[in-house]
């Protein structure tokens, strides 16, 4: 499989003031095997340790931070030759070793020449129940789960991800049933690396199921083991209301929707928690599409999403063939898969962050994004039908100069709004 972060270690590696790398991202988004893969093709040999099954190696940064000595400590357990620019030492679940955290300070001052990559799928919990971590002397990369794009080309389909990257819009006007048909099957399969090389190998959507139930009841266990009794309950009970939240007309998230009566400083530790797992991702209301964007958020209004489209639909119980083939019930939540996939691959794919607008008229736009020194409102429809009155009465309001609907019809240039296809999100 090809993952597009590779291209940001690669440069890294070649920084002249280089500190160490730390990857940041949910359980099962690939982080170990980017490491390793990393490793493989960059590096003459890689030193590998997972602090979460050799629980020993955690003791030998309990002494001191003598860089020297961990280094002939990790050549004798992993058996590799130690070489700075040859060897890439690999700390993976990081957070189960508090002490290695803060030893990637000392790699950065004392020995800079060592090229360390670091891995942890629970690091934010750590750091909030007060693990000290290196500010400023380490670099991170949020890994999500695989783009479209990326699924595109694990399935064989090269050609395909390229005219996107290529903007080359009228080729791709000509193979719009393909990218339709590959895009509809993302959303059941989803980006987690497991399930696309399952389908990549076998093509068995229920094969990729089981696997997604078992990424899910992982998550689970996670909640069990990382969560104190007092919050465990509050916090299935969030995880398991965000299908029932995305499915609303309105998918501000509603406390009520939780339990009734429901209160948000109740429920605020856990959806903290889910945050820092990467499990879910919040998208805040922003009061006026002002510059800049953040000036102008409503932090008691906001809307949760998943990491991955494919999972909220196992969550849900979707059988591949509603969403591929789609029928009557399954209208109304198409709306809410297509939104889960709009938000993560503007995550994946962009550098914006997205808000969401919503004004006392109750004029909506799903997304906003500041680019260049502009708002620029996206309205996401799910398929070709795109005739809305949010956009409209948004644009005579505020005039904005740019303006993105995203659905399933081609590319269109109408002025001072463009229509991109829901496949070619990354040149939003």
């Amino acid at each position: 499989m090809k993952r597009c972060a590779m291209e940001q270690l690669v440069q890294w590696k070649h920084k002249t003031n280089r500190k160490p790398l730390l990857l940041k991202g949910a359980r099962q988004t690939g982080k170990t095997w980017l490491m390793k893969e990393f490793g493989r093709q960059c590096f003459k040999n890689t030193a590998y340790i997972n602090f979460d099954s050799n629980p020993h190696m955690r003791k030998i940064f309990d002494e001191d931070y003598d860089i020297r000595r961990i280094i002939r400590l990790i050549n004798i357990e992993t058996g590799e030759k130690i070489v700075p620019e040859d060897t890439l030492i690999i700390f993976d679940e990081i957070q189960e070793a508090p002490k290695a955290i803060s030893s990637l300070k000392y790699f950065y001052e004392n020995a800079p020449e060592y090229a360390v990559v670091a891995a942890g799928s629970l690091l934010g919990v750590a750091i909030h129940e007060g693990v000290s971590f290196p500010v400023g002397k380490v670099e991170s990369v949020n890994i999500y789960p695989m783009t479209f794009r990326e699924f595109l080309m694990a399935v064989g389909e090269n050609d395909l991800a390229e005219l996107i990257t290529e903007k080359d819009y009228t080729t791709m006007d000509v193979f719009s049933d393909r990218y339709v048909s590959w895009l509809k099957l993302y959303y059941f399969i989803g980006g987690m690396p497991e399930a696309v090389s399952d389908y990549a190998q076998h093509g068995d959507v229920v094969s990729v199921r089981n696997i997604q139930k078992q990424i899910l009841e992982l998550y689970e266990n996670d909640f069990s083991k990382h969560t104190p009794d007092t919050e465990l309950a509050r916090l299935r009970m969030v995880w398991n209301s965000i299908p029932l939240q995305l499915a609303r007309e309105n998918k501000k998230f509603f406390f009520g929707q939780i339990k009734s009566g429901a209160r948000s400083k109740d429920y605020e530790t856990a959806i903290e928690w889910l945050l820092d797992c990467g499990l879910i991702g919040k998208v805040y209301r922003v009061e006026k599409p002002g510059i800049p964007l953040k000036a102008y958020v409503d932090f008691s209004a906001f809307k949760i999403y998943l990491s991955d489209v494919g999972l909220l639909g196992a969550m849900s119980e979707l059988d591949a063939r509603s969403i591929l083939e789609g029928n009557e019930l399954f209208t109304e939540f198409k709306g809410a898969l297509t939104e889960q996939y709009v938000f993560q691959q503007i995550l994946a794919e962009t550098e914006y962050t997205p808000y969401y607008f919503l004004s006392s008229s109750h004029t909506e736009i799903d997304f906003l994004i500041q680019k260049e020194g502009e708002v620029i409102p996206v309205e996401v429809k799910a398929e070709e039908n795109v005739k809305a009155k949010s956009m409209k009465m948004y644009y005579e309001k505020y005039h904005p100069s740019h303006a993105v609907r995203t659905s399933m019809r081609g590319y269109r240039d109408e002025g001072w709004l463009v229509n991109l296809p829901l496949y070619a999100l990354k040149n939003l």
